[in-house]
């Protein structure tokens, strides 16, 4: 079964905030400082995957073209309109927005080379350990996630399963008409820009800037663009 690391993967960040949201007596002071702590691991983490690039301008010129797209289909407003359309209808818990929980949340779970990568692996070999690995580790974050941002952690689960699913349907037939070097230099290029994305969620954790940073989503797609031009190019020429 193609989907069953993409649907683990979705329980566990269900089951991690019901657990966080069960957990609502861990003092304000402890939860700023372990916020604090998640963003700054969050940013090493980015920092990580952003040094794997092999051609820094590709990265650069996808989160540039990335971000032109994503200003222009305002992808921020419209995530954050979902989330506070959830809050009207669930209402608030009082500890941070549904919104802003879903928002965030959505983004660190999604953006990253595991999903990709996991996906992919179920997709096209039926090995799910990837995404087994990412589901305790997104698991262990929803629960820190809610007990901070609240219970709008736990709405993040359905866009991860769409993602995630819709890449191993994809990757079922993908080896038929995608090169394996084409792939590998992609999976390379994005890994570097989502570290860049990753790293900008780290710091609007840490409050110290607030970027729009599901904006940059786009430049995923716009890595894929460049990269495949570039290989048909270096085929040519």
């Amino acid at each position: 079964m193609f989907l069953l690391g993409t649907l683990v993967n979705g329980l566990l960040i269900i089951i991690g905030s019901l657990i966080g949201k069960l957990l609502n007596r861990i003092p304000e002071g402890m939860k700023v400082t372990v916020m604090y702590a998640i963003g700054l691991s969050v940013m090493v983490l980015g920092l990580q995957m952003g040094f794997k690039s092999e051609n820094f301008i590709i990265v650069i010129i996808s989160l540039v073209a990335g971000a032109v797209i994503g200003e222009l289909l305002r992808l921020e407003d419209r995530l954050n309109d979902l989330g506070q359309w959830l809050e009207r209808k669930i209402g608030s818990n009082g500890k941070g927005s549904i919104s802003e929980g879903f928002v965030n949340a959505t983004l660190i779970f999604v953006i990253g080379a595991m999903a990709i990568l996991g996906a992919l692996d179920s997709g096209i070999r039926g090995d799910h350990d990837v995404l087994y690995m990412k589901s305790f580790i997104d698991g262990f974050t929803a629960l820190i996630l809610t007990t901070t941002l609240g219970i709008g952690v736990i709405f993040s689960a359905i866009p991860v399963v769409l993602y995630e699913g819709l890449i191993a349907l994809f990757a079922t037939q993908i080896d038929r008409f995608v090169p394996q070097a084409l792939m590998d230099q992609f999976i390379v290029e994005m890994t570097a820009a989502g570290g860049i994305m990753i790293f900008a969620i780290g710091l609007n954790l840490t409050g110290m800037v607030k970027i729009k940073v599901a904006n940059l989503l786009p430049g995923i797609f716009v890595t894929g663009v460049i990269v495949t031009g570039v290989y048909i190019v270096n085929l040519f020429f």
